[in-house]
């Protein structure tokens, strides 16, 4: 996406496909009164090769891996490593508890820097935990990126634990308004 107006289609067909209106709970309890819904971006394949192309141009030039956080995290980042070359793993939020029994599945970190890849942020925690996740197994974790990026802390919590968030498009970004969150 180089221009302006491509950029505002894309977020207009965002808004359209995947910003709804209907009561939503959060992990927290707290509810929403509208939320994007990233399985109707996911499902949609134009606008998750689009969302993807247009994300690329946020990934930093030095990073080496894409990381994607489950659930939502990963159609994106299979997309996004596809737009960009790059490899890819895709991250649990525990370990698995059978088989592999891992919480991080597919390419090797081998200390490579990676990028994590959701498709919203609200608070960061889940960003941060991940980050930490990373780190511990050895891989570099210094950006992460999003389709929507919610103004509630995300972006100074990350920051402030040397994480920093580049997203496509903010709330204000929306032509339809995602009120009512209280995270």
């Amino acid at each position: 996406m180089t221009t302006s107006t491509t950029l505002a289609g894309l977020t207009a067909r965002l808004a359209e496909t995947a910003c709804v209106t209907a009561p939503f709970s959060l992990a927290n309890g707290h509810q929403l009164d509208a939320y994007f819904d990233e399985y109707r971006l996911a499902s949609d394949p134009a606008l998750l090769r689009d969302t993807a192309a247009a994300m690329a141009s946020l990934v930093p030039d030095d990073a080496q891996l894409l990381a994607g956080i489950e659930l939502g995290g990963v159609p994106l980042v299979v997309a996004l490593s596809a737009a960009t070359g790059l490899p890819a793993v895709f991250l649990r939020r525990r370990p698995k508890g059978y088989g592999s029994r891992r919480q991080i599945e597919g390419a090797a970190l081998d200390g490579r820097r990676t990028v994590l890849v959701d498709d919203v942020v609200r608070s960061g925690g889940q960003l941060l935990t991940m980050a930490g996740t990373l780190r511990i197994a050895g891989a570099p974790v210094a950006d992460a990126l999003c389709v929507l990026e919610r103004s509630l802390g995300g972006r100074v919590l990350l920051a402030e634990h040397r994480v920093t968030l580049h997203s496509l498009l903010t709330e204000a970004d929306l032509p339809v308004p995602l009120a009512g969150d209280a995270a």
